[in-house]
């Protein structure tokens, strides 16, 4: 389980390395466009408390950290989904993108 941790006082966001390796793909093109979006997430189960939702911009510090040092398989038609969901919705729902 790795952890996405974005300029904030909340605590990381856990993810499994195989959805964090996608979202960092995604998360990468967007910025590298200078492209800013919503990023919403379900809290983790100590902290059930609806959803959360942040800003993402170019100019905050975004850190992912994985547990495996080994990089995880990628799935283009994966990325696919992400990338049009997100660029229909202006948001990325880390929650539905199986």
């Amino acid at each position: 389980m790795g952890t996405l941790e974005y300029n904030s006082s909340r605590p990381p966001i856990e993810i499994d390395d195989v959805t964090l390796a996608h979202l960092k793909i995604v998360i990468a093109t967007k910025l590298r466009r200078q492209e800013s979006f919503m990023m919403t997430w379900l809290p983790d189960g100590k902290n059930p408390v609806g959803r959360l939702t942040a800003w993402v911009h170019p100019s905050i510090p975004l850190v992912l950290a994985f547990d495996e040092p080994k990089v995880a398989k990628i799935d283009a038609a994966r990325i696919a989904r992400m990338m049009e969901s997100l660029n229909a919705h202006g948001e990325l729902l880390i929650d539905q993108m199986s």
